[in-house]
């Protein structure tokens, strides 16, 4: 017995030694700003989350995307009860309502939310509606839901360097190509997006990016690209405040001067109104933005450029490029045109 007391002594000993190694600070997300922040999740939520990267939080935080990733398929088949889809099984896939001649539309949702995030409650009707498409929620929860935000970021991009496998896998299994996929993502999804854009074998014809985030992101190299589809629309809706202000996309939309939009109070619901934007824009259109020399000019509505552009909608603008301002409603309808 007192051979066992001293070894579990020298354990706690060892244990208690490598606490101050578990604590050290390996990133910081804001080198500026404190190291807990209020950060809105994808439904527009605030939560007090860590910004830092610790070793006891690299330790303790292990995300395994091919196997904690889930894919739902809703189709028109199948419009509120979804369908699995599991990377490798062309036995389940073929029990599913997928079809690869309809455009298929992989939705992300953003921070601290998962498969029943607003955007996707809202996005899956109006798609299916819309058109008879394939739509893939894609429920990353397992990486996003970390209340440690600098976490979330780092599993953003592991992430989507999975999906993308799935992505050519199921291409692989059916036939389908890139050019007949749309991907929508929010947030921290709207980064995601292009992350998988960019490691899918083939252009994607269309990336929306909504509201994509700035803390975590700003000199971050992984952000969203330009490059990342055959056409990248990017909608600012808290510009410099929860999400990027600077265009990222062929085309950026800026409604109301991308900040303070009608019928919101705060930046968070602001974060929030770009999915009911593009939304809105599947099923009735109306939003024309009209084009911007300069951001300044988007930012304050001053544009006076010759030409319009939709915004948002079911048909990529391929080949067009530049800023767009626009002017909301406060409820739906929100849009004007």
């Amino acid at each position: 017995m007192a051979r066992l007391g001293l070894l579990l002594l020298a354990f706690g000993l060892a244990a208690v030694n490598a606490l101050p190694a578990l604590d050290l600070v390996i990133s910081k997300l804001d080198e500026e700003g404190p190291r807990y922040q209020h950060i809105a999740d994808g439904d527009g939520n605030l939560h007090l989350a860590d910004t830092w990267v610790t070793a006891r939080d690299v330790a303790v935080n292990r995300f395994d995307p091919e196997r904690q990733i889930v894919y739902h398929l809703f189709t028109r088949g199948n419009p509120t009860v979804s369908q699995p889809l599991l990377m490798g099984s062309e036995g389940l896939l073929g029990l599913t309502n997928y079809n690869p001649g309809r455009r298929t539309i992989i939705l992300l949702h953003g921070w601290r939310v998962g498969a029943t995030a607003a955007m996707n409650t809202l996005l899956v009707p109006a798609f299916l509606s819309a058109e008879d498409v394939n739509v893939i929620v894609v429920d990353w929860s397992a990486g996003s839901g970390n209340i440690n935000y600098a976490i979330a970021v780092t599993n953003t991009l592991i992430a989507a360097e999975s999906i993308a496998r799935f992505i050519n896998w199921l291409n692989q299994a059916t036939g389908a190509v890139p050019g007949h996929y749309h991907i929508v993502g929010h947030s921290l999804g709207a980064h995601q997006a292009g992350m998988i854009g960019r490691n899918v074998n083939g252009d994607i014809a269309y990336i929306t990016a909504l509201e994509a985030a700035l803390l975590g992101f700003l000199t971050n190299d992984d952000k969203f690209r330009e490059t990342d589809g055959a056409y990248t629309e990017v909608i600012h809706t808290s510009s410099g405040l929860v999400g990027f202000a600077t265009p990222l996309g062929h085309v950026d939309f800026y409604p109301n001067g991308g900040i303070d939009m009608p019928g919101c109070d705060s930046p968070d619901c602001d974060h929030a109104r770009s999915y009911y934007y593009m939304a809105e824009s599947l099923t009735t259109g109306g939003f024309t933005g009209r084009r911007c020399l300069t951001l300044t000019a988007a930012l304050t509505g001053n544009c006076i450029m010759p030409g319009t552009l939709r915004m948002g909608g079911l048909v990529p603008k391929t080949g067009t490029t530049g800023i767009f301002h626009l002017e909301t409603n406060a409820a739906p309808p929100f849009s004007r045109g």
